[in-house]
């Protein structure tokens, strides 16, 4: 069977450079790096009393490892709002945490080199479990200052409705 389906004639797998991601309904302005979505699921060992002195193996809890994002600092304060659900410093006795929607459903768009929609990925439940907003400052660094942010999340899944897009060649002219 054919790695892809609708461009028969692609060998190669997508490249890692081209994605998105959305919360709220909106896309987050700027975020240059995203850790990989990741499960881990615990071996259970066990054996019956008459078995031979081997263990059998069963599946225990699956786990989703925290996803990191990684943007330069900017004015949007898309980061610094959503860390602010989780603790906000000074809000006063019973609103240092915003219950009601400090867990948002986020969306991974993943492109192909066209810049067209290839893969999406849902990312359910996630919370900031840890926010930096500026890096170490160095005078005699020149680089882009860097804000991280640490997502907690309860699972994801593959969106299936985001089908494989069809890609275009291009014809040339001769002159």
């Amino acid at each position: 069977m054919a790695q892809f389906t609708v461009n028969a004639t692609r060998f190669d797998p997508y490249k890692n450079f081209k994605f998105r991601l959305k919360w709220d309904g909106q896309y987050v302005a700027g975020v240059s790096k995203c850790s990989g979505l990741s499960r881990t699921t615990e071996v259970v060992k066990h054996r019956e009393g008459g078995d031979a002195s081997t263990t059998r193996k069963s599946p225990g809890r699956s786990e989703f490892k925290a996803i990191t994002l990684e943007r330069g600092v900017t004015h949007d304060l898309a980061f610094e709002a959503w860390a602010a659900k989780v603790w906000q410093v000074g809000a006063g006795l019973g609103s240092e945490v915003s219950l009601a929607d400090f867990r948002k459903d986020v969306i991974l768009e993943f492109y192909n080199e066209a810049g067209q929609l290839a893969i999406s990925y849902k990312i359910y439940r996630a919370w900031v479990s840890e926010f930096q907003a500026l890096p170490d400052l160095d005078a005699n660094a020149n680089a882009v200052a860097i804000q991280h942010l640490v997502l907690e999340n309860e699972g994801w899944e593959r969106d299936t409705s985001a089908n494989e897009p069809k890609e275009q060649s291009q014809t040339s002219t001769a002159a």
